[in-house]
């Protein structure tokens, strides 16, 4: 199967709905968590500018590992409540970070990582892991990229089982 990447177009909004209706098509009909997140992660990764990481930690009962991703190697294992991969697993909040070198504990992992996103990743009161995107430019999300992150995230819960 070959698959074709679309340009995006319109307000951010409109380009986030455009990116999530490529996910939804990407991910149908497959409902493994790897092959999804894997795929979820380089469309992501590739369709918008200014990143540097995109990628999944799972929960395996303990704390999260790594999984699919693009970008540099990254940390392993993160524990709940640590960085802002563990706030947001905790917390059950997106993390929006203007600036990881100001938030408490933040983990690096990527030397050149300079903003974040982190959306907890729950199906019911089950926590799955947590969808991470980083950036090298500070301050480079905003509330339109919380929500259309979240809607990318709500797109990969819905595919999997």
């Amino acid at each position: 199967m070959s698959f074709t990447a679309i340009t995006l177009e319109g307000s951010k909004a409109e380009q986030y709905a455009q990116l999530v209706d490529q996910a939804r098509g990407l991910m149908h009909g497959e409902r493994d968590r790897t092959a999804n997140a894997a795929n979820l992660s380089a469309l992501v990764y590739h369709a918008l500018p200014e990143l540097n990481w995109v990628g999944f930690y799972f929960f395996d009962g303990r704390e999260l590992v790594v999984g699919p991703f693009q970008g540099l190697p990254a940390c392993v294992r993160i524990a709940i409540g640590k960085g802002v991969c563990g706030t947001a697993a905790a917390t059950r909040r997106t993390q929006v970070v203007p600036d990881v070198e100001a938030f408490p504990g933040h983990i690096a992992c990527d030397s050149a990582s300079r903003s974040e996103v982190v959306v907890p990743l729950f199906k019911g009161d089950t926590l799955i892991g947590v969808f991470d995107i980083d950036s090298p430019v500070l301050d480079r999300f905003d509330s339109d990229d919380q929500q259309g992150l979240e809607a990318l995230a709500r797109a990969f819960l819905d595919s999997i089982d």
